[in-house]
């Protein structure tokens, strides 16, 4: 099985479960459900993990089986539920060493319901995986707050897709490193990384294709898997969206790889249709947005702390899910010249496709900052109280940033340091550091410690009012 960053998830939640003295397990207090877009290999992940931690596995799909939603058409409690699944499955379920996998749970809103119940019973643990719960929210009668911990999946990035391709952890190691301490690699590194990501680039995160990348190395095969996936999210639209708004969702859809060539890469509604207005159109956005399909990307009004709070909902980029799907979405059959490592200013959207995705994957929140008076950065994001503005240079002219300089240089907005994404090695100039493109994989936002204890004394109270 390819190695993915989420089986950290799955085993913190298990440990979780873990009694802290190190005597008997208790079983995990919340289901776990993993969201994303379809096909990201949410549940090959649950199957392998199960293999690996549980002696027994039982598996629903609501998808693939319609009938199994009949076990949750009775009583909800957990007795009633549990009977009807071991009647269902026609297996022995052993409490305290059995998962039980809801796989595409969207597809039964009542078992989302029962999540609560099981959980209290404690006998099981249960996984839940959905792929358009965002746009089938109102379909659940009642859901399990308290007794859900949610994480999101993602195509998987470029730091996974190396390992899918050989590359030793020591490698990793020693880029991260360079990257820390803003040192050149040597050139033979840096060579064999951009190939690599020129890989990418035109392969992608979707597990299937990377699969199928990695034992036949036929770009063909790959670019025909890329179709079949986009054709299926097609199908989704078809299925899922309500009819008011599926024309639309679907014209927005085809829409994005000649969106994202424009100049500045800002969706323009008017290209599909001179009529249209941001209103009516809004719903649609959140559909893919919630569909897992695409990112969005909104302008703010400036680069200062806290970014959402001057998001301007009118103005905004709108990226694929996965770089390689962009590519395959293209008319232009860019593949070729991508692999030759031709990433000049005409293919810059699928290089600024590929680091919205990454950035989104690590944990930030995207933005990107535009005006008449400063020009584009094309992403600032937040880690913590710090604003970072990122440039995404594709052609040979990465020192050449207009934007950035000027906006560097405004004293009320503290930017104090900078990057831009290149085909060059790690250089550093004042507060701007050059960095390979590959290197995206090492930005992620400032993580909150796993425990902040804070406590007053207000013994300096107890004698007040006496």
């Amino acid at each position: 099985m390819l190695k993915r960053k989420a089986w950290n998830k799955l085993v913190s939640w298990k440990q979780r479960a873990a009694s802290p003295t190190g005597g008997a397990s208790r079983r995990p207090s919340k289901a776990l459900m993993l969201t994303g877009a379809r096909q990201i290999g949410k549940t090959t992940l649950v199957r392998e993990f199960a293999k690996h931690h549980y002696d027994h596995f039982a598996e629903l799909n609501f998808l693939t089986d319609p009938h199994a939603s009949d076990i949750f058409d009775d009583a909800l409690d957990a007795r009633t539920v549990i009977t009807n699944l071991t009647a269902y499955l026609r297996k022995t379920l052993v409490p305290g060493k059995t998962l039980i996998l809801l796989d595409e749970i969207q597809e039964c809103p009542r078992a989302r319901t029962a999540i609560k119940f099981l959980v209290e019973d404690g006998r099981f643990d249960y996984i839940e995986t959905g792929s358009l719960l965002g746009v089938r929210v109102n379909d659940v009668p009642s859901y399990p707050v308290g007794f859900e911990e949610q994480y999101r999946m993602f195509p998987m990035d470029f730091e996974e897709f190396c390992w899918a391709n050989g590359v030793q952890p020591t490698v990793i190691d020693l880029l991260r490193d360079h990257f820390m301490h803003k040192r050149p690699i040597s050139e033979s590194v840096h060579t064999t990384m951009m190939r690599l990501f020129q890989a990418y680039t035109v392969v992608g995160g979707m597990p299937e294709v990377v699969q199928r990348y990695v034992r036949t190395h036929d770009i063909a095969q790959t670019t025909e898997l890329q179709r079949s996936l986009l054709d299926l999210y097609r199908l989704d639209i078809a299925k899922y969206a309500d009819s008011a708004n599926r024309t639309k969702i679907r014209s927005i859809f085809d829409a994005l790889p000649s969106q994202l060539s424009q100049h500045n890469r800002r969706f323009v509604l008017a290209d599909l249709n001179k009529n249209a207005r941001q209103a009516r159109y809004a719903s649609s956005f959140l559909w893919l947005s919630d569909a897992g399909v695409a990112i969005p990307c909104y302008n703010v009004e400036s680069p200062t702390v806290p970014l959402r709070a001057n998001e301007k909902h009118s103005l905004f980029k709108l990226f694929l899910n996965d770089t390689g799907l962009l590519c395959a979405a293209s008319l232009d059959n860019v593949q070729f010249a991508l692999l030759q490592g031709d990433l000049d200013v005409n293919l810059g959207s699928i290089m600024e496709n590929i680091v919205a995705q990454e950035l989104l994957a690590h944990g930030f929140q995207l933005h990107y900052f535009d005006a008449k008076r400063y020009g584009e950065l094309d992403f600032v994001v937040q880690s913590g109280s710090v604003i970072l503005p990122i440039e995404v240079k594709s052609g040979n002219d990465w020192t050449a940033h207009r934007a950035l300089n000027k906006v560097m240089s405004v004293p009320d907005w503290h930017l104090d340091h900078a990057y831009v994404l290149c085909k060059g090695n790690i250089s550093q100039k004042g507060p701007i550091t050059y960095l390979p493109l590959y290197m995206t994989m090492f930005l992620e936002p400032q993580r909150l410690p796993a425990s902040m204890p804070f406590s007053v004394d207000v013994s300096a109270l107890n004698d007040v009012g006496r």
